[in-house]
């Protein structure tokens, strides 16, 4: 919420370290919505119907879970939810931004470098996935030495670079991170909205911004990002609005408005389609203190 209190924590991982592994068992999740600089690769086993919140994204997970995160702002945590076990299995790594600096730069680390860039939005990995990962995790969690230890950390960034079904979570909207697009054109028509997502906005207006005809303009966007010029609105404005949610203390009813939608009753059933909650459940989602480490 708007007025929540952000306490800075020092964070286990220090300057001298490359890495932080930590590995626990327990019967549930107390660590309230937080975000931190570092990256963070988190897998979590037995804890079917646990809450994960990173972004505006709110989700039950399964048995496996595995996601990572590279955004220094973005909210996230785990939480009870439906989970019924009493016996949760839980490894986090945690790493600087800068571990992999200078090596990312090259040709050889491109998967790497382009799935840390997707995990600035949070990035989840399928439930097979997970399990076959597991093993390498529990080796790099027994590994004494040191130098043998980044190198299995390498090994692990590199196998998981090469999922190709890995999901983006939260919007970039939401996140206040400029997404990484090839076509000049929809970089242009994504400012535009950005821009003017408050106002009403019409196909034909956004169709001569890139000197396009109406027809043309619905095939070319939905070619480059797999949704309707609709849907492609509609994501921003959502996404305006979660943050709205959690960063003022604005009602249900004025946030909708303000971010561009006409009708309060389409915009609850949308935001519920989208995010597989109401706007009021997604507020109080975040009533929890947030945390800075």
């Amino acid at each position: 919420m708007a007025n929540a209190t952000v306490l800075r924590e020092v964070t286990p991982l220090s300057s001298e370290d490359c890495f932080i592994y930590i590995s626990r068992t327990k019967s549930e999740f107390t660590y309230p919505i937080h975000f931190h600089p570092d990256y963070e690769l988190n897998f979590i086993e037995n804890a079917k119907g646990v809450k994960r919140i990173v972004g505006d994204s709110i989700e039950e997970i399964e048995d496996f879970e595995l996601v990572l995160i590279t955004g220094a702002n973005l909210e996230h945590a785990w939480i009870n939810g439906n989970c019924k076990s009493t016996c949760i299995k839980e490894i986090t790594i945690q790493f600087h931004e800068d571990l992999f600096m200078n090596v990312l730069r090259r040709n050889q680390f491109r998967t790497i470098r382009e799935m840390f860039e997707k995990a600035k939005h949070g990035l989840v990995f399928p439930t097979d996935t997970a399990e076959k990962i597991k093993p390498l995790l529990l080796d790099l969690g027994e590994e004494q030495n040191g130098f043998r230890s980044f190198t299995k950390l390498m090994q692990l960034m590199y196998e998981l670079s090469l999922e190709t079904q890995a999901r983006i979570l939260s919007s970039s909207a939401f996140s206040h991170i400029d997404e990484e697009i090839d076509s000049r054109r929809v970089k242009k028509v994504l400012a535009y909205l950005q821009a003017n997502y408050q106002q009403d906005i019409s196909l034909a207006d956004v169709a001569e911004l890139v000197g396009m005809s109406r027809g043309a303009f619905c095939r070319f966007i939905k070619k480059r990002t797999a949704k309707t010029f609709v849907e492609y609105l509609n994501g921003v404005r959502l996404g305006m609005a979660t943050r709205m949610l959690i960063d003022t203390t604005s009602t249900v009813s004025e946030i909708c408005y303000e971010c561009g939608f006409n009708n309060l009753s389409h915009f609850n059933r949308l935001f519920k389609k989208k995010k597989g909650c109401t706007p009021k459940e997604f507020r109080d989602n975040y009533s929890k203190t947030r945390i800075l480490i």
